[in-house]
């Protein structure tokens, strides 16, 4: 008995002309903040986040420029997550140097703006625009009321507008959001963190390696707390 066998024959699909786009203004981001708070979302997720489910990668990026059509400009979130996606190999390649929505073959699934000034419309025209672009997640943090007194807006699209979420949580991530007052790389304020279902905020590399050093410490100290107490006993305990 012979199996048929069903050969698929790859289709090669021409890619738009990027020659023309600029992928690098060389502008730096807006102030000290902001660098800091999107850079702590990004490193908490690859130091403590698995990714959404098992064997399902992400992709998180900071001031990254995000193109949808090849003929319009760019919008650059501070910083977009994009499920089931995973890095480009050469990462030089044009191509591959920002988040061009038809090479990863689809939207982000999160993208989230930090308000440094109320030039950004945030929470109109950007609102619109990711709205549009079919991202499920919109997330506005304003820390210093720019743009009113409510500091955190969170969006979940529903057809094709996003409705306000009462609470902080991206079901699709399985991750919520959370706020949090301490220090980040000497700059005491409150932060836009990461957390999981219990509200336990997810650890950047540096709190991680801060909390291995707290643990160390306390067992050497309960070491030494017992090596003193069997010597009072007459017992050295290095014999």
């Amino acid at each position: 008995m012979t199996e048929a066998v069903l050969e698929l024959t790859k289709i090669d699909i021409p890619q738009p002309d990027i020659s023309h786009v600029i992928t690098e203004d060389n502008q730096p981001v807006d102030n000290l903040f902001s660098e800091r708070q999107m850079h702590l979302l990004k490193d908490s997720l690859y130091t403590s986040w698995r990714g959404p489910g098992e064997g399902r990668p992400f992709v998180a990026m900071v001031n990254v420029g995000l193109f949808f059509a090849p003929h319009e400009e760019p919008l650059v979130p501070d910083i977009l997550v994009s499920l089931d996606v995973r890095p480009p190999e050469d990462v030089w390649l044009k191509q591959h140097r920002s988040y061009f929505v038809w090479e990863y073959g689809k939207p982000p699934d999160v993208v989230i703006e930090i308000v440094s000034n109320r030039k950004g419309g945030e929470l109109s025209d950007k609102r619109s625009s990711y709205a549009r672009l079919g991202i499920a997640y919109y997330v506005v943090y304003d820390p210093d009321e720019q743009l009113s007194a409510q500091v955190l807006h969170v969006y979940e699209r529903r057809r094709t507008t996003y409705v306000e979420m009462p609470e902080y949580w991206l079901d699709d991530l399985g991750l919520g959001l959370t706020l949090w007052q301490g220090d980040c790389e000497g700059v005491q304020a409150t932060w836009l963190r990461w957390c999981n279902a219990e509200g336990q905020i997810l650890l950047t590399g540096q709190e991680r390696a801060e909390q291995e050093r707290q643990r160390a410490e306390q067992e050497r100290q309960r070491a030494d707390r017992l090596a003193a107490q069997l010597r009072k006993l007459g017992v050295e305990p290095d014999a």
